[in-house]
Order: structure tokens, then C-alpha cells, then sequence
């Protein structure tokens, strides 16, 4: 018997499926990541995966080639963004405008630790014509089990949430961030006395 939930992926013990709820989103998803982050027992990005039936998780660095994506990317009927801070970066209301229009649309997110993300984006060429959208800056993640270099940083997870619910208010995504919650009060649990306060509330 694998140890292993086959719907998730992680370990029987730390199985999130009970926490995950099916949701409908208008909006695409398209999840772009980072082959180191499949061996973090902790990564956000299945959430998504798991609780939007129109999302699509591909693995890997340089996704210049990867003909899945180049796909969904080559298909006119969709306009596509990628959710990345550039200098460029349009804001969310301006994909909103096309949503409340009723037009296709998909965002692409890039998982991984931010010097990750930023080699992702630079070897994949394919994503360097796509418009950039951009979050508000004054998000705040809740990651609390993992260092972030900044109090705004957000998890995949919760940068897929606020995308989705800036583009899609008449709709609830917040069952996203209860199953994020519901993880990390897991793995917190996991740990041993004062290992959380030690290397994270320090």
C-alpha cells in the first residue's frame, strides 16, 4: 500500500483532500512549477490544482518547448497574463474589464521561491509576450511556516486566490484559504515544542 495519497500527492498522514472543496471559477489557471517545489511537503500549489476543475499544473523550468502550454497559450479564443510584478505590469482591473466582458481569459503563475520564479521567467521566451498583471501591494501573505523576503510575499495558493477573487467578486474562493490555513495548522502541529517559535517567529 502506498504512503501516499494519490489524489494530493502527500503523505496518508498529511493528506489535504478533506480540506479541499470543488469551486467554479469563469477564469483560467494555469500553474507553472518549479521542479524543486514537488518535493516540498508543504507547497500550496495543489490547492488550486485540486479545487479548480479548470486549472492545469505543468512542471518543470524552462517551458519554452513544453507543448501542453504552448497549446493553451496558441489558442485566440483566450487572452492570457502572466501574474508577475515587472515593471510593465498592468493592474488586476484591467483584466477585470475583460472578464466583466465575458471574455476568455487565463493567468499563468509561476511557483516557486522568488530567485526560481525569476529564472523561470527569463528562460521560458514563450511567456515574455504575454501581458503582466500585477497584485496590490498591500497584500499580506500568511505562510507562516515558510521564510518569505518580504511581509507581502504570498504563497501560489494565496496569490491564486486574491487574482481570482479581484477578477471574480460575485464568487467564493475563500474555501482556498481555508484549506491553506487548515496545512499549516497541520505541519505546525507536527513540529516539536518550540521548533515553530524558534525558526519562524524569530
Amino acid at each position: 500500500m502506498s504512503r501516499y495519497c494519490s489524489q494530493c500527492g502527500k503523505s496518508l498522514k498529511a493528506c489535504i483532500c478533506q480540506w479541499i472543496q470543488s469551486l467554479t471559477s469563469n477564469v483560467e489557471l494555469v500553474i507553472l512549477q518549479h521542479h524543486s517545489e514537488t518535493l516540498r511537503p508543504m507547497g500550496t500549489a495543489r490547492i488550486l490544482n485540486l479545487s479548480l476543475a479548470n486549472s492545469y499544473c505543468f512542471v518543470g523550468e524552462d517551458f519554452s518547448e513544453h507543448s501542453d502550454l504552448n497549446r493553451l497559450l496558441n489558442d485566440s479564443e483566450y487572452s492570457h497574463f502572466v501574474l508577475y510584478p515587472g515593471e510593465v505590469a498592468v493592474s488586476h482591473l484591467h483584466v477585470a474589464e475583460k472578464v466583466a466582458a465575458k471574455q476568455k481569459v487565463r493567468i499563468i503563475l509561476l511557483d516557486g521561491t522568488w530567485k526560481k520564479a525569476y529564472k523561470m521567467w527569463q528562460l521560458s521566451s514563450n511567456l515574455h509576450g504575454l501581458d503582466q498583471v500585477r497584485l496590490p501591494s498591500d497584500l499580506q501573505g500568511n505562510y507562516r511556516i515558510r521564510k518569505a523576503p518580504s511581509d507581502n510575499s504570498l504563497s501560489t495558493v494565496e496569490a491564486g486566490y486574491h487574482i481570482l477573487s479581484l477578477l471574480e467578486p460575485e464568487n467564493d474562493f475563500l474555501p482556498l484559504i481555508d484549506a491553506f490555513n487548515q496545512m499549516i495548522e497541520f505541519q505546525i502541529k507536527q513540529m516539536p515544542p518550540g521548533v515553530f517559535e524558534k525558526n519562524y517567529l524569530s
